[in-house]
């Protein structure tokens, strides 16, 4: 790890693993939820996170390298921690509720990481790759909204269970 370069494609590989790890993630937290509107939430950031893959390998493309992953240890944690969360078997509404909250966990972790590498894109002059960075960040503001508003509706009772 000697430049800026090396800096950006490290974070890039990380992001890049993370956003498969949360792909998984996803079709799981739609499964171990109760409500439909909640799983359709997880279903639709499930596709957008498959979009948000195909331009990161683009990124990797734009500089002549091959999409890799370096294992993301801070999404590695956040699984962990769900997986153990899961195993106390929650009742259904808590299990929903930590659906909810474990998923904005991982936003907060997402636009930290795309936050990070779009400056250090610039400075390397890929207009192109901080661009598709930046729709990657876009997406995941707007499903982190989207998180809070359903959290806050789960939390006033306006989303029955099926």
């Amino acid at each position: 790890m000697e430049t800026i370069h090396d800096l950006f494609e490290h974070g890039l590989e990380d992001i890049y693993h993370a956003e498969h790890q949360l792909l998984d993630a996803l079709e799981e937290l739609e499964s171990n939820t109760d409500r439909d509107e909640i799983a359709q939430a997880f279903a639709d950031h499930r596709e957008e996170t498959r979009g948000q893959i195909d331009r990161l390998e683009e990124v990797f493309d734009s500089f002549g390298e091959p999409p890799e992953k370096e294992e993301c240890e801070g999404v590695e944690g956040l699984l962990e921690e769900y997986e153990e969360f899961t195993a106390m078997e929650p009742d259904q509404e808590v299990m929903d509720y930590h659906n909810m909250a474990a998923a904005e966990k991982t936003e907060h972790y997402e636009i930290a990481a795309y936050g990070n590498l779009i400056p250090l894109a610039d400075q390397l002059g890929m207009d192109e790759a901080a661009d598709l960075l930046e729709q990657n960040l876009r997406e995941e503001q707007e499903a982190l909204e989207e998180l809070k508003e359903l959290t806050e509706e789960f939390e006033m009772g306006a989303i029955p269970a099926e």
